[in-house]
């Protein structure tokens, strides 16, 4: 079943265009990964499938978007604001929900954020801010997964776990990323951009690491895990 089509659409910010006559085809239950280097164009793509799919996707943006002063708690918990009315969420404010709490408090203890409900996010490290803005994507509880390098800020081996965390919720899911052996082993197909066009768009099991290598021609050593940052 298709899930969105973009067909010869420009896409970009304003005036500027970024990704002229894009031509994409997206369907339900499949795992894509966009690979590319920084400014190829890939959160300009995610912003435009997030347009047009609403409020059918959850959304893990790349600068986390978390209120630092506000606990991991209450951070999860703007997944679903639009649930309920202002006044229940100011009093949720003061004195949490006890279903949501029991709720958030499962959903954080499988990311790996186990007693830290209280913790002003501004405490965090990088990795487990990385992990709040994945929980409260995942509290929104929506068909689809959409996230810029929602990845980048812990070691691979939470990514992995992670991404398999963020999989077991969404048979469909549209994510930026730099890791190649994370594409290849837990993605149904990859969209590789370059200088503004599509310059890959295979199945994952036609692919190679060093065929996803070759979008990072500038780079220095392979990106088979490269891009993951050790703070946890």
């Amino acid at each position: 079943m298709s899930l969105l089509e973009l067909d010869r659409v420009d896409l970009g910010h304003g005036t500027q265009v970024v990704l002229p006559g894009l031509s994409l085809t997206f369907e339900s239950g499949e795992r894509v990964a966009l690979l590319g280097q920084s400014g190829a164009g890939k959160s300009t793509l995610l912003a435009e499938i997030r347009r047009r799919l609403d409020s059918a996707a959850a959304w893990c943006p790349q600068g986390h978007g978390l209120v630092p002063l506000l606990a991991v708690y209450h951070n999860v918990y703007m997944g679903r604001l639009e649930r309920h009315g202002a006044l229940t969420n100011l009093i949720n404010l003061l004195k949490p929900r006890r279903e949501a709490w029991k709720e958030i408090e499962h959903l954080v203890r499988e990311l790996g954020l186990e007693g830290l409900l209280r913790r002003p996010v501004a405490q965090l490290s990088g990795g487990q801010r990385q992990r709040v803005a994945i929980a409260r994507a995942l509290y929104q509880q929506r068909n689809v997964f959409l996230g810029d390098e929602p990845l980048a800020s812990v070691d691979p081996h939470q990514a992995r776990r992670l991404l398999e965390c963020i999989q077991a919720r969404h048979a469909t899911c549209i994510i930026a990323l730099h890791q190649h052996r994370l594409a290849l082993d837990h993605f149904d197909r990859v969209i590789g951009l370059r200088d503004g066009q599509v310059v890959l768009d295979a199945p994952t099991r036609e692919l190679t690491l060093a065929r996803l290598d070759a979008l990072y021609p500038d780079a220095g050593p392979p990106h088979h895990e490269a891009g993951v940052a050790a703070s946890t």
